[in-house]
């Protein structure tokens, strides 16, 4: 003989089958809710911030760049820090962190690639010229380099560590070779010297501000200057082809996007914007 199932029974089955139901309904409202993208939940995603050290005659160039590769590769942000290129290489291997640095010579993250604080060898990104620059009023009269070794003549020099002081040895070298040249023509030079400031742009400031009669810089930095200083003709077999180079760091938070920024500025876009304010292609 069957025996009648209990009423309670029946009604407590299908309470327990409502239930289910609804845990099944709530969970797979949740797996369609958790594929809905952040663009469909009108969200951003989180910014990649990418920081780059920079000689600090790349600052109104790489501005450019800040807003051009930003408004070309959504979701990142650059910040910059700028600095002679010795003193940025120093603070690296001091334990600074930074994605990318970007030098005024390859002499920096070369030093850099060798101790193996890298993520590979550097890439030469762009290229200039030297230039020697006077007040607007020229108050000690030059004319030409060879007028930087005559006496009493003020010259606003850079840090040893300054790549453009490398530069501006070779240059004075070849000028103390061609035909008249004073007698140490070098050794005067360096006699003038009145400061040794920590990057190019501090070396023009003091020029546009005449605390000094001269000063050796780069090409690029005397087209942003505008009319706040002179150049002086430097014969095309004297001057220097400079050279800027930037690495990835090998302890970069973003080395893949560090990387991509790089190619970027190697790349046509990059050398678009860089020419605009008097850098060339690199050497």
């Amino acid at each position: 003989m069957t025996m009648a199932r209990p009423a309670w029974l029946g009604r407590r089955a299908a309470v327990a089958l409502l239930a289910a139901t609804f845990a099944v309904m709530a969970a797979a409202c949740g797996v369609a809710a958790s594929r809905v993208s952040d663009a469909d939940r009108g969200t951003t995603p989180a910014a990649v911030e990418l920081t780059v050290f920079a000689a600090a005659s790349l600052r109104e160039a790489f501005g450019a760049v800040k807003e051009a590769y930003e408004a070309a590769s959504a979701g990142v942000v650059l910040t910059f820090a700028f600095d002679g290129s010795g003193t940025l290489r120093t603070q690296l291997e001091q334990g600074a962190q930074a994605d990318l640095f970007a030098s005024a010579d390859e002499a920096n993250p070369g030093l850099l690639a060798e101790a193996g604080l890298t993520a590979g060898r550097p890439v030469a990104f762009a290229g200039n010229r030297l230039a020697i620059v006077v007040p607007v009023t020229n108050p000690a009269a030059i004319a030409s380099p060879f007028d930087l070794a005559r006496p009493g003549v003020r010259l606003v020099a850079a840090a040893e560590n300054v790549p453009v002081t490398a530069y501006a040895a070779e240059m004075l070298g070849t000028l103390a070779g061609l035909p008249g040249a004073p007698r140490d023509f070098v050794a005067d030079v360096a006699a003038n010297a009145v400061s040794r400031e920590d990057n190019v742009r501090a070396v023009l400031a003091k020029v546009e501000l005449g605390e000094g009669d001269a000063g050796i810089v780069y090409a690029s930095d005397v087209l942003g200057a505008g009319d706040a200083v002179r150049a002086i003709p430097i014969p095309d077999e004297a001057n220097v082809a400079v050279t800027y180079a930037a690495v990835v760091m090998r302890d970069a938070p973003r080395r893949e996007e560090a990387a991509a920024l790089l190619a970027w500025l190697a790349g046509p876009e990059g050398q678009a914007v860089l020419a605009r304010f008097g850098f060339e292609p690199p050497p």
